[in-house]
């Protein structure tokens, strides 16, 4: 395995302001992830894994504490900086999908790229590639709710990687999904890292596939054990 370092956190600390107290939730938390390899993270709800992904994912900023990604310090960018470096290099995959309901599945997978300015020739044929490669090559015109659960967690792992993003950051991608789906669904994660060198960060609660995973991490209360 290529051991580049593609993303390290140093000593990372995030805190909420609520009311008149200070929720800690991370706690000078640091880690390092290696290009091409699947970590997944595990810990009770409240343990800081979501918070932990949003970070790397430059999604929110630290209270304190740093994220490089290839050396770049990314919180030393402003927003719109941020806002261009997620869309180029991290691939966001949640749980409830988030995909929009008024749109078609070939019309959420083109959008990261038509907010990044390709052309709509240029997104489309890239968007129904991926849909094709995804099995999902027959219902590129369906809206998100004539899908079923599988097939819309497919169209947002497409809609991740359809600007071939170097990370991937999955939050319990299978968990809204019955036990053969979800399956499925790693399957393919598990396919993306080795036939495309992607790095992927998985938060589950599912030991079964994290058995599966190069390296699994347990958090508890802000931390990594």
């Amino acid at each position: 395995m290529n051991k580049e370092v593609l993303v390290s956190v140093q000593n990372l600390v995030k805190s909420f302001i609520t009311g008149k107290d200070t929720l800690k939730v991370l706690k000078n938390l640091n880690l390092g992830i290696i290009k091409g390899e699947i970590v997944g993270i595990m810990g009770d709800s409240g343990a800081g894994k979501s918070t932990l992904l949003h970070l790397i994912g430059a999604l929110d900023r630290p209270t304190s504490g740093k994220v490089f990604f290839k050396k770049i310090n990314l919180f030393e960018m402003n927003n719109s900086q941020l806002a261009n470096f997620r869309n180029k290099n991290v691939g966001f995959i949640f749980q409830f999908h988030h995909l929009l309901p008024e749109f078609t599945a070939e019309e959420n997978v083109m959008m990261p790229l038509l907010i990044q300015g390709a052309k709509k020739k240029e997104a489309y044929h890239k968007a129904n590639t991926i849909l094709g490669e995804l099995n999902l090559g027959n219902r590129t015109k369906h809206k998100t709710g004539e899908l079923s659960g599988g097939e819309q967690q497919r169209v947002a792992i497409a809609r991740a990687l359809v600007n071939d993003p170097e990370l991937i950051l999955a939050d319990e991608p299978t968990g809204n999904l019955d036990h053969k789906t979800g399956q499925k669904v790693y399957s393919l994660l598990k396919e993306l890292q080795e036939n495309k060198k992607k790095t992927l960060l998985i938060v589950t609660h599912n030991s079964q596939l994290a058995k599966d995973m190069n390296r699994v991490l347990f958090m508890d209360d802000g931390k990594i054990l």
